[in-house]
């Protein structure tokens, strides 16, 4: 059976040639084995979202012939599966209410690594509550496809954390754990900015009984001054020119370390990704968590 990945992206904006990099690897890593590539809208921070961002995001898709498998998901669509999952977890004692407030927590120094305060002093039942997974183990670790062995234990390894937040919000983690199981996604290739988020979708998937995918964290382009390529770092949108498409996609490539041949810089769009598609090698893509994006990319 063929392998089922995903691009995943919020609809905090247009695409830039971060997103280009990671929607590719992921688009080519599971053509590559004749696999279905689904598309999810991570639509579940309505604070952060920008009018008409997922239809730009679909749109510039299409532009770079990076065509989805089957209907579009919106996360704000499924609110009603999250709200089971998290009732699940209270009832089997794997998930709880805690009115712990940033600035408690960090008196407490529990930003990074929660204390269990809550858990072992249960908050009024009147009160404004988050909710936080327990978290059972003090060592996570799995094999990632491109930066190898990822091991978190002591203080790297997750304390409890929230999957509802206290503004009524479902958090990323729970939505993104039971997204990849619903929509049975086997291999999850996405930005290293993530992976040491991992570990907490490992916990969840445990509590839930869900088969864990496989996971390739790709470096993250970043400008200049080591910043993560962004809205908020005035990343440059992608360039939907037909005449431009063939040069951001090769560009792309060669990010990714898949040395596309001379010839193909005078190909077309469909051209250089039935290239790449049948060259796609991952053990290519450069094993570190971040690249310096090419001049010209990162601001507009």
């Amino acid at each position: 059976m063929s392998g089922i990945g995903r691009f995943a992206p919020s609809p905090t904006g247009p695409l830039h040639s971060g997103s280009l990099l990671a929607a590719l690897a992921s688009y080519l890593d599971i053509r590559a084995q004749q696999g279905r590539w689904l598309l999810r809208i991570e639509d579940l921070d309505p604070p952060r979202e920008v009018a008409g961002a997922s239809d730009q995001i679909l749109y510039a898709l299409e532009r770079f012939r990076l065509h989805w498998d089957g209907t579009v998901s919106y996360q704000s669509q499924r609110l009603e599966l999250y709200r089971a999952v998290l009732e699940q977890l209270q009832r089997e004692g794997l998930a709880y209410p805690c009115q712990c407030s940033r600035k408690q927590l960090s008196e407490r120094n529990a930003l990074q690594h929660y204390d269990g305060h809550c858990r072992r002093h249960p908050p009024n039942r009147s009160a404004l509550c988050a909710m936080r997974a327990v978290v059972c183990d003090s060592e996570f670790q799995f094999d990632d496809r491109i930066q190898g062995r990822r091991i978190y234990t002591g203080s790297d390894a997750p304390g409890d954390f929230v999957i509802f937040r206290r503004d009524d919000f479902f958090a990323y983690q729970l939505a993104v754990v039971v997204d990849d199981a619903e929509q049975g996604i086997t291999q999850v290739t996405r930005g290293a900015d993530l992976i040491d988020e991992t570990p907490r979708q490992l916990v969840l998937q445990q509590h839930l009984g869900y088969k864990r995918p496989s996971y390739a964290h790709l470096p993250v382009l970043t400008n200049a001054q080591g910043q993560k390529l962004s809205k908020q770092t005035f990343a440059r949108p992608l360039d939907l020119d037909e005449t431009m498409i063939s040069s951001q996609l090769l560009g792309a490539l060669q990010l990714l370390g898949q040395q596309p041949p001379a010839e193909l810089y005078e190909g077309l769009a469909e051209e250089i990704l039935a290239w790449a598609i049948a060259h796609w090698q991952i053990d290519r893509i450069p094993k570190q968590l971040s690249l310096c994006a090419p001049a010209g990319h990162a601001h507009g």
